[in-house]
């Protein structure tokens, strides 16, 4: 059974038709790429996945039920984990109370319990400490655990913001351009990081990427989008040769090759 199938998925925004037809999935355990051309609608498949906007036609399912018409929340309470374009954290705090944030949906005990340090609340934020420490340690930013954000360079937010959503213990982790603000080195990196992720924790991605050597060097499966509707798909190597992604895409993005 597929972790995420998006069938014939299409939505407008007045008389845009930002996306049109689109079917793509994901398999347990799969890294997916979903590429293509600024504008294409790839953020917008995203939104349309975790809620965020409505599909105008379409299905999309999360290991075979249909979660079309659920709120972001009851998305992301079933396992759904995401990150934006622009990085969505809270810049004022520090990484740690980042991670401690994106576990809000975990906490069972009341305002109440909370502001007066009820035993039960005390045990609670201990432990969610101890897995914001640990998911820290797993994407080596132990370091930065009380670092404010602010200052920090826009790929070490990309690298606290996925750090957020895996400390959600997501099933299923949609990044959108996770590399964006990386160097080269950093890329290739992140790219072993993502593997490794998928291996220890057993988590299924998708990933909205512009860095083309990550996506082939990873990416078991890919996608890819133009206009609105999907171009291709395939294997990345069939990807990397197929003639219309290279007119499309892949001629765009020769300068992030020479970056």
């Amino acid at each position: 059974m597929a972790v995420l199938e998006v069938h014939d998925l299409g939505i407008r925004f007045g008389g845009l038709q930002a996306l049109e037809a689109v079917t793509f999935k994901a398999d347990e355990y799969e890294i997916v790429g979903l590429m293509g051309p600024n504008g294409a609608g790839k953020t917008t498949a995203f939104n349309c996945i975790t809620g965020f906007y409505e599909p105008t036609t379409g299905t999309i399912s999360y290991r075979g039920r249909d979660i079309t018409s659920l709120r972001p929340d009851q998305r992301a309470a079933l396992g759904i984990g995401r990150t934006f374009q622009q990085v969505g954290l809270v810049r004022t705090m520090t990484v740690l109370e980042n991670l401690l944030t994106a576990q809000h949906a975990r906490i069972r005990y009341g305002a109440a319990s909370g502001m007066f340090g009820i035993p039960n609340a005390l045990v609670e934020e201990r432990e969610l400490v101890r897995r914001a420490m640990e998911v820290m340690d797993f994407m080596g930013m132990t370091r930065l655990a009380h670092t404010p954000l602010a200052g920090l360079p826009y790929g070490t937010l990309k690298m606290v913001e996925a750090s957020a959503v895996l400390a959600t213990d997501p099933d299923l982790l949609l990044l959108d351009e996770p590399s964006a603000g990386m160097s080269p080195e950093e890329s290739h990196e992140f790219g072993e990081l993502l593997l490794r992720i998928r291996k220890q924790l057993g988590v299924t991605i998708v990933m909205i990427e512009h860095h083309v050597p990550m996506v082939v060097a990873v990416c078991d499966y890919i996608y890819v989008l133009n206009f609105g509707r999907l171009l291709a798909q395939g294997l990345p190597a069939e990807i990397q040769s197929h003639p219309e992604v290279i007119s499309a895409y892949f001629g765009e993005e020769e300068t992030y090759g020479a970056a």
